[in-house]
């Protein structure tokens, strides 16, 4: 029996179980013939030059999902970084087809808020098929900015004098383990307090039970 076609069309236009476990939506992620991001970390100071070439595969399919993820992003929503609670940050971008094919290469500049002024903290040049990089450490309660940028692929007299805008996003890493270790100590502050309850209970017990019938005896023998 064939089944009423308001049936068939309610059942397609369901929404899948499988929504809520969606990958990475598109933008975010390199293309398929990219497995690989090439990436130089470049040293502190006014020189350019330098750092040592290294790859690192894409974190494709990534998803933030709190309470282990913190997600931040840019103004112009082009650019996000993941406070995971290891205090790694996973910083990811997107830009348009058009755009992309026109883009050399990716700068990366990292700083951190200090008491009165900003202090640099990393610079990635990073290779024109990157989406994302991944910041391995990072300080708990510092208020960091990163600022991305994509370089062109010719630098023209015109670009050169009014430079690609850099999309920025701050975020300051909240102090992760002081809850476990709130946890931990009332755990054993708990666990403590059993063992001296037990402790009190059975000394309580011998003297009680055990103590006092052996003093007790001799006056019941002189009983006649």
């Amino acid at each position: 029996m064939r089944a009423p076609p308001l049936l068939l069309l309610l059942a397609a236009c369901a929404p899948s179980p499988c929504a809520a476990a969606a990958p990475t939506p598109p933008g975010w992620e390199p293309a398929a013939d990219a497995p690989w991001c090439p990436y130089k970390v470049l040293p502190e100071g006014p020189e350019a030059g330098g750092g040592r070439l290294c790859f690192r595969s894409p974190a494709r399919g990534f998803r933030c999902q709190a309470p282990g993820c913190a997600a931040h992003a840019s103004a112009g929503r082009l650019l996000r970084a993941s406070v995971l609670r290891n205090r790694s940050v996973l910083l990811q971008w997107r830009l348009a087809p058009a755009e992309a094919r026109r883009v050399r290469a990716f700068a990366l500049n990292c700083s951190w808020r200090g008491a009165y002024t900003r202090f640099p903290c990393e610079r990635v040049l990073l290779g024109a098929s990157c989406r994302d990089y991944l910041l391995p450490d990072v300080h708990d309660g510092v208020r960091y900015r990163l600022c991305l940028q994509a370089l062109p692929l010719r630098a023209e007299p015109a670009a050169a004098a009014a430079p690609e805008p850099a999309e920025c996003v701050e975020f300051a890493a909240e102090p992760a383990g002081m809850r476990e270790i709130v946890v931990a100590m009332t755990a054993v502050g708990g666990s403590i307090c059993v063992m001296l309850v037990v402790i009190c209970l059975l000394v309580a017990y011998i003297t009680e039970n055990l103590m006092h019938p052996a003093f007790a005896r001799p006056g019941l023998r002189r009983q006649p």
